[in-house]
């Protein structure tokens, strides 16, 4: 593993343990060569999954993008950013687990809102904004009021 301050080839690993929600093993790692200490993440890989766009171009999945994007949802919440992990965690493992190396954007999109309104109701007209592409004020209350979201407090 290179290290992200020097870019020095050896370090070692000083601590492993499990991640809180199981899916992924946390190491803490130190350089040899300059002494900064920094922390690795290892998951399991099911399958290389494809995303097929809705022009049709075909990208490779990439998990930190859609980490990236729940983050902006969820940016100025108070969400603690183990949830936020888990979250994505469970979009990978339903993506990998499907049988399917091609999944659309869409199916993305949907999973992510379906996840965004359990765990936060704002974070999920914001994502659903973007998503859904709403053009006018009035989309947002239409969106709310079809959701049934302004009942709640």
């Amino acid at each position: 593993m290179r290290c992200p301050f020097c870019s020095g080839e050896d370090t070692q690993v000083k601590d492993s343990r499990q991640a809180e929600d199981g899916t992924a093993v946390r190491r803490r790692r130190l350089c040899v060569k300059c002494g900064g200490r920094f922390t690795t993440f290892e998951r399991v890989q099911l399958r290389d999954l494809m995303v097929i766009k809705n022009t049709g171009k075909r990208v490779p999945f990439d998990r930190d993008k859609l980490m990236r994007s729940v983050g902006i949802a969820l940016q100025k919440r108070p969400i603690d950013e183990d949830r936020i992990d888990q979250m994505v965690s469970g979009i990978v493992r339903q993506l990998e687990s499907s049988g399917q190396a091609d999944v659309t954007s869409s199916q993305i999109g949907e999973l992510v809102m379906e996840g965004l309104s359990e765990l936060d109701k704002i974070a999920y007209v914001r994502y659903a904004s973007v998503y859904r592409d709403f053009r006018a004020t009035e989309d947002f209350g239409q969106f709310i009021a079809s959701e049934k979201l302004g009942d709640e407090s």
